[in-house]
């Protein structure tokens, strides 16, 4: 039998499921779906129940926030496999970034592509040839330009120096806050 109670989270209730069975402890589990269980024996009361509820509270609550930040993250990543067509489109858009700002930069790249990458947002060779991940075609504009002055900026310094990070900063002023966005949403950068 499962029943359902509800933990107050401030801003919304949280459904918790009662799942009573042949048990001898008592349980809480927050899935990835948001689905959150408490599992107790059969014979445990309401009241002992309400009371391991109420003591778990917080515990729920932090739990459940921060799966459903996991889960925004997972959403935000998990673009799906672009066709051909939008394969195009998603790298006119990063050809017509990088150009941008390869004439403010005065830092030009030979080859601009496109992949799936699983640990990488962008990448620069030695032979100047840029490769960027395209789910950063579905993320803010202003994403997309960090990760687009970063790669060109390997092409002066292919370090994270202190030189590095100062060129990053004349064009992305604020790349410290766009880079730890990347981080919440994914890899770091």
């Amino acid at each position: 039998m499962i029943s359902v109670l509800y933990v107050p989270d401030g801003q919304q209730k949280i459904a918790v499921q009662v799942i009573r069975s042949n048990r001898k402890t008592l349980g809480l589990e927050v899935k990835r779906n948001l689905e959150v269980y408490a599992r107790i024996p059969v014979n445990l009361a309401d009241k002992s129940l309400e009371e391991f509820i109420k003591k778990n509270e917080e515990w729920i609550c932090r739990t459940y926030q921060a799966e459903k930040e996991a889960a925004e993250k997972r959403r935000l990543t998990a673009c799906p496999l672009p066709t051909e067509e939008e394969k195009q489109k998603i790298l006119d858009k990063f050809v017509e970034r990088v150009r941008y700002y390869e004439s403010l930069m005065k830092l030009y790249s030979r080859r601009i592509t496109i992949k799936n990458q699983k640990t990488r947002w962008g990448s620069c060779s030695s032979r100047k040839n840029l490769n960027f991940n395209y789910k950063l075609a579905y993320m803010p504009q202003e994403i997309m330009d960090y990760v687009v002055v970063h790669e060109l900026a390997h092409l002066r310094h292919m370090n994270h120096s202190r030189e590095f990070w100062e060129l990053v900063e004349q064009y992305i002023p604020d790349y410290r806050e766009r880079r730890k966005w990347l981080k919440e949403h994914g890899q770091e950068y």
